[in-house]
């Protein structure tokens, strides 16, 4: 670019006015960075077909598929184009050919169903299940979208910021009943 561009350019925009970098983009979806990590931020939407490219470039294994309840918690490390929500999913990938991992993480909001992983990554099944139970967050085509680790009448899911916090006692096998 020549210097007589360069004046052109900031002439168009006035003094005053915020000028922002373009947004980093990956697979179509807004990248931000993360500890040296790349992160990919894909809408519900897109989650699936983002999933797909990610595994036919390489990324076959999912490392860890899990949830975060922001609640209340104001964001601010999402790109300017990703509208936070309550929910987040956050999946880890590995490359082991590039020797390259890489996170996705997905805005859920309240009641929204999530597309489940099962089909691309069979390995995700209990995982998803985990996040269902823990956060009350459900994933169509599951094949068995059912309890993992609280009992089948337990009502809610312990891990929402909302849950309450109660104490229920422990019984243990043997143990001398307490009156």
């Amino acid at each position: 670019m020549s210097d007589d561009e360069t004046v052109a350019d900031d002439a168009a925009a006035p003094d005053d006015a915020p000028v922002s970098p373009a947004e980093e983009q990956a697979y179509g979806v807004p990248v931000t960075d993360a500890f040296g990590q790349r992160v990919l931020h894909p809408s519900l939407e897109s989650y699936v077909e983002l999933m797909t490219a990610l595994g036919d470039d390489g990324f076959e294994q999912v490392i860890d598929l899990c949830a975060v309840d922001y609640l209340d918690h104001v964001r601010t490390d999402l790109p300017a184009s990703v509208p936070p929500e309550r929910f987040e999913i956050v999946v880890n990938l590995l490359s082991h050919r590039r020797r390259e991992r890489l996170r996705v993480r997905v805005q859920v909001a309240e009641g929204d169903e999530v597309p489940s992983l099962f089909d691309l990554h069979p390995g995700t099944e209990a995982m998803e299940r985990e996040v269902f139970d823990m956060y009350g967050l459900a994933f169509a085509d599951h094949p068995d979208l059912s309890r993992i680790l609280m009992p089948e009448n337990w009502n809610g899911h312990p891990l929402r910021k909302d849950y309450d916090v109660g104490r229920i006692p422990v019984q243990f096998k043997g143990a001398p009943q307490q009156r």
